[in-house]
Parts: C-alpha cells; structure tokens; sequence
C-alpha cells in the first residue's frame, strides 16, 4: 500500500488541501528547530519541515514509508525504523523543541504511554502538535450506539485501483484530553478547520463536505509550567 498511499496524499482533499495546511499552520515558524515527526509517512511534511529550516528526526513502524521519506528528503533529515509504541531510546532527555505527529496517534491503543515519552524527549518550552481523527466522525461512522466506547476499526481503503484493510482505534474526547494532561501537558488550542479554497476548484464534492463535516481535529500542546 505505501507508494500507492505515497502518491495518493501529494494530492488529495483531506491530505493536501486539508490536514497538512492545517498542521502546518499551528506549527508556526520552525527556523532552528529540533524536531521529532512520529508517523512520517511519505514525507511530505518531513520535506516541508527541512526545507522551513528544522533539524528533523523522523520516524515510522512501515520500512517502505522509511525507505520512502529517505529517498525525498536525502540526508537533510535522519530517518527511522521506530515503532511509537516502544520508548524512543534514540532520543536523551529535553532533546526536542516540537514533535509532531500527522494523523498517526489513531493508529494507537495507548496514548498514554506515548504522551509521557513526549514529555521526556521534550525541551521545557517545548510543544506538541498533532492531528488525528475527530471523534464526532469516528462514533457517527462506526459506533453511534456509544459515543464513549474505545473500539479497534478496520476499513476497506482504496489506494491505486486496489483494496488495503487499515485498522485504527477510535475514542471519545475525554479519553483524548485525559491522555494529554496526565502527564502534564496543557492543551494551548483546539482546532478544527476548514479546507483551503483551492479544494473548491478541485474537488467541489469533497470541498462542500469538509465545510460541514468534520474529519480530523488538531492538538497543540505545551508542558505546564
């Protein structure tokens, strides 16, 4: 599935003109920045991030996206097999000025575990921003006889003429927010935008969805004081 997904996100409505220029913009200026990206995927942010002027240590379970992300961005960013749900044992304490994680956390059981490993890995005035399933499409989609219940979902993905299982957890809310604060981060925004015009001339179906329903939200964290 990886380099049919590859040349998929480049492109797409909920990709291209929805959830990276929306992360991107709650990333700000990263200039001089030491930054993790769990989940790199492709690399289309890693590339975004290099050529903003962050020094990127990126990541992914999937050894073809790793091999993917390495042949786009060379050696302007180091490029690794981890899986997030194991301690990021490459990575010394207070490292990292800002990890960001693209639509990845969904595809994790324990959020937990991974939260706390952030705040290990992150510089004092560090942040965290990330993006993942809004909850509201997750339960009306696939469980609307229980907002509250955290369940294990697999769809059927249609990825260049073929059919791929993709299996991810949904939760509510307050099982994302709960996650979040244990450990000590404070939630700084909340977003949950719209697409850019430019999907409007694109993809006039999928533009007028995303106007009305939404499909990801957005995180950013900082540690409390």
């Amino acid at each position: 599935m990886a380099q049919a997904y590859a040349a998929d996100v480049e492109d797409n409505a909920f990709n291209a003109y929805y959830e990276r220029p929306a992360t991107i913009r709650l990333l700000g200026d990263v200039a001089g920045k030491r930054v993790l990206e769990v989940g790199c995927g492709p690399g289309s942010l890693t590339s975004w991030l290099v050529q903003a002027g962050a020094t990127v240590t990126a990541m992914d379970v999937s050894e073809e996206m790793v091999r993917t992300t390495r042949r786009r961005v060379g050696d302007r960013a180091q490029v690794l097999l981890a899986d997030l749900e194991q301690p990021l044992r490459f990575l010394a304490n207070g490292s990292v000025d800002l990890v960001v994680a693209s639509l990845v956390l969904h595809y994790l059981r324990d959020w937990d575990r991974v939260f706390r490993e952030f705040r290990r890995v992150l510089a004092s005035d560090g942040l965290v921003v990330f993006s993942t399933h809004h909850p509201a499409m997750d339960w009306q989609l696939h469980r609307p006889d229980d907002y509250f219940a955290v369940d294990q979902i697999t769809e059927s993905w249609n990825k260049g003429g073929r059919d791929f299982p993709v299996t991810f957890w949904r939760r509510p809310l307050t099982a994302m927010t709960s996650a979040i604060t244990a450990p000590g981060f404070v939630i700084e925004s909340i977003s949950e935008p719209k697409p850019t015009p430019e999907l409007a001339q694109r993809d006039a179906s999928a533009y007028r969805l995303l106007l009305t329903k939404p499909a990801f939200l957005f995180f950013r964290l900082r540690l409390s004081a």
